[in-house]
């Protein structure tokens, strides 16, 4: 399947419910980041054929990255909240939604994105160390521990926003909880920093090493 072919199924399923990042089980909603990555997905092919200089598959593509923002902005805004949520015409936070500045969707700096983070802070983040990717009861329960990749992006945003020295410390003490081997597993006991769940975790040292170069120096500073 070619790069175009992948983005029509992204131009015509970014609005269609699923069981979205979590792969919740027996529910199904339109997820935002769901949704985020269909727009990611138009607007990356959108650039590429700008690149190219293919304007008919640019203006395309742009024409449809640019619809499925607008609907994310729009549908996944909630008044009530003062905040993004994780399904259009929900309620419930979810981390997930801290890589929309990241993908490029929206400013780190936008007041509501800057809203969305003070609301995480208030429901999601432990201890002032760890963020849950949700708090909401699920099929096991509610949430006991936390997803680790789900810091690290909190860590990103943060740095984004331009509190950067809270990032700093917030990564190193991420980096506190790896083993002896320098590896991360999916969760963190939010009480004790031990390690939980699927070991190693993949996800988990990709955010590492996307927060690292988020908050490393540019070269230009370097000299």
């Amino acid at each position: 399947m070619g790069v175009d072919q992948l983005g029509e199924q992204a131009a015509a399923r970014w609005d269609q419910p699923d069981a979205g990042i979590w792969e919740y089980r027996g529910r199904e909603a339109v997820h935002t980041h769901s949704s985020l990555l269909c727009w990611a997905a138009c607007d990356r092919l959108a650039l590429i054929a700008g690149r190219l200089g293919l304007q008919t598959k640019y203006q395309q593509w742009r024409t449809r990255a640019d619809k499925i923002r607008a609907a994310i902005l729009e549908q996944a805004w909630s008044d009530k909240r003062k905040a993004f949520v994780a399904t259009f015409g929900g309620e419930a936070l979810d981390a997930s939604l801290l890589l929309m500045p990241n993908l490029g969707l929206i400013d780190a700096k936008d007041p509501r994105f800057a809203a969305t983070v003070e609301r995480m802070e208030q429901e999601l983040l432990h201890d002032g160390h760890y963020i849950y990717r949700y708090v909401e009861p699920d099929d096991f329960g509610r949430p006991a521990n936390a997803f680790t990749v789900c810091t690290f992006w909190y860590a990103e945003a943060i740095a984004m926003q331009g509190r950067v020295e809270e990032a700093r410390e917030l990564f190193e003490h991420l980096l506190s909880r790896r083993n002896s081997l320098g590896l991360l597993a999916e969760d963190l006991d939010t009480k004790t920093g031990e390690l939980w769940g699927n070991f190693p975790q993949t996800y988990s040292m990709v955010g590492l090493i996307h927060t690292a170069a988020r908050l490393s120096r540019s070269w230009k500073g370097a000299f």
